[in-house]
């Protein structure tokens, strides 16, 4: 395993890193609980830390430099370790907890993903749900731009870890001549938006403790809630309206948003072309969906079915998996599309799920080309983006991820049928774990969870999870056997 001291050298450093992580629901436990667990959350942390330590002494002499397959498999080890640590204390204070459905806890919290096996979350400790939330904060914008910051004072580059984390096809754009500085911007984004989140969430009326949860899972896109009824719990349209504003502002590239700072401008936002059909797909979505309410009289009026319709919409689209209402309960047109869209719309760049809306219009560039040429077949038409073309080898790599991806979805669904679920529970829990969605329809739609699961299904589903926040090839590439050979 020599070969891969440098990769077990930057792990060392995250996991000891993510054991502070613990300390945030310890400190809301002193606070708020009288200490009643707070001793769990100090054991796991000095534990992580302790772990962390072990493997960086071991591995502490050796500084070379990461390849691509060290950065794949880095990405890789800590998505599966990290959710082993922060399942530990779900062990010592959530009573009746299974190792497996906490492991699935942990995963859908760090991949966002919002997903849970819990029921009466209302009557869990405070700080139980402050972990569910927070890990999703810190898993949303992804754990690996906390080691490429470090990178720099390890003497070690950083951005094979880059281009296997981020998300989208877009990988070799720098924002900034270093990429240290790059991962600073985006995290100073991220919680200047997280902040303003959880001041509007507190001025329109939540607690302090339920503020910081649900700016966590907003900003981060997962979705998790202190309370079984999600943002239902409320029944208040300023607080929908606000969780609509985030949703929406959080699904956008936060790389955007770093522009926007850089050039004091809107232009890198409103000309940017996923930005402007991510806006437009929601918005049809909207009032579509909000003339069928209307027209079915599930709601008494205009405003009540648009918001409604709209914070569905956003929250789905998304892969936030909020909801105010069971919405299987709206005709089937209606969910069944709310999940199609969760599949694609959005964007690169951001904390949501899903195969990205820059993908989606990539292959609907090359279907038009592709329908030009059956008439002109010697017309030279690019594939573009805006005004700019997209490269040739990005197109191979979006076609080669989508057939992966449909492949992975048909076999995931036959791993859950075979099993003995359902095909609407089977086929809908693999879209909404591989897309980080959460929900999806029948036993785990939005009045539902993942709780009537066995042990097999669940750990598919946690598998769907990581596939799904990595982007399938990122962890796929690990089973191929070029990968291994020197």
């Amino acid at each position: 395993m020599k070969r891969f001291a440098a990769t077990f050298l930057v792990l060392s450093w995250v996991v000891m890193g993510f054991s502070f992580a613990f300390l945030v629901p310890m400190a809301w436990d002193w606070f708020l609980e009288d200490g009643r667990n707070w001793k769990v959350w100090a054991w796991c942390f000095m534990f992580t830390l302790a772990t962390g330590a072990w493997l960086w002494v071991r591995n502490r002499e050796n500084r070379d430099e990461l390849t691509v397959r060290d950065g794949f498999l880095l990405v890789t080890l800590v998505w599966v370790v990290l959710p082993a640590y922060a399942a530990l204390p779900l062990m010592f204070v959530v009573n009746g907890i299974s190792w497996t459905d906490a492991y699935f806890e942990a995963m859908s919290g760090l991949s966002a993903t919002g997903a849970t096996t819990l029921a009466g979350v209302d009557l869990l400790a405070t700080s139980v749900n402050i972990w569910r939330c927070f890990l999703q904060l810190v898993g949303g914008l992804g754990i690996m731009l906390l080691a490429v910051a470090i990178l720099p004072f390890l003497g070690l580059g950083g951005m094979q870890l880059y281009k296997a984390e981020m998300p989208g096809p877009m990988k070799e754009q720098r924002l900034t001549p270093r990429l240290a500085e790059t991962a600073r911007g985006l995290w100073g984004v991220y919680f200047v938006l997280s902040a303003a989140c959880m001041l509007a969430y507190r001025a329109g009326g939540m607690s302090w403790p339920d503020a910081f949860m649900h700016m966590c899972t907003t900003v981060g896109l997962g979705g998790l809630s202190s309370h079984d009824k999600s943002f239902g719990f409320w029944n208040s349209p300023q607080l929908e309206w606000t969780a609509i504003v985030f949703m929406a502002l959080s699904g956008i590239s936060f790389a955007r948003y770093f522009v926007l700072w850089q050039q004091r401008s809107l232009a890198p936002v409103v000309r940017d072309t996923e930005v402007r059909a991510y806006f437009s797909i929601m918005l049809l979505a909207t009032v579509l969906i909000t003339l069928m309410l209307l027209g079915g009289e599930f709601y008494p009026d205009l405003e009540t079915s648009l918001r409604q319709a709209a914070f569905q919409v956003v929250s789905v689209s998304t892969t936030t998996g909020y909801a105010t209402t069971d919405y299987l309960l709206w005709p089937t047109f209606v969910p069944v599309l709310l999940l199609f869209l969760g599949c694609f719309v959005s964007c690169a760049g951001s904390t949501g799920g899903g195969i990205k809306l820059v993908r989606m219009l990539v292959l609907v560039r090359v279907a038009q080309r592709e329908l030009l040429r059956i008439i002109h077949p010697r017309v030279v038409h690019p594939v573009a983006l805006g005004r700019m073309a997209v490269p040739q080898d990005v197109i191979s790599a979006v076609m080669a991820f989508m057939l992966i991806y449909g492949g992975v979805m048909v076999g995931l669904t036959m791993l859950m049928l075979a099993s003995g679920l359902d095909v609407v529970t089977a086929f809908t829990a693999v879209i909404g774990c591989l897309n980080n969605i959460g929900p999806g329809m029948g036993q785990v739609g939005p009045s539902g969870n993942y709780g009537g699961m066995n042990d097999f299904q669940i750990w598919v589903c946690s598998l769907a999870m990581l596939l799904g926040r990595l982007e399938l090839l990122s962890v796929l590439v690990l089973f191929t056997p070029q990968f291994w050979r020197r």
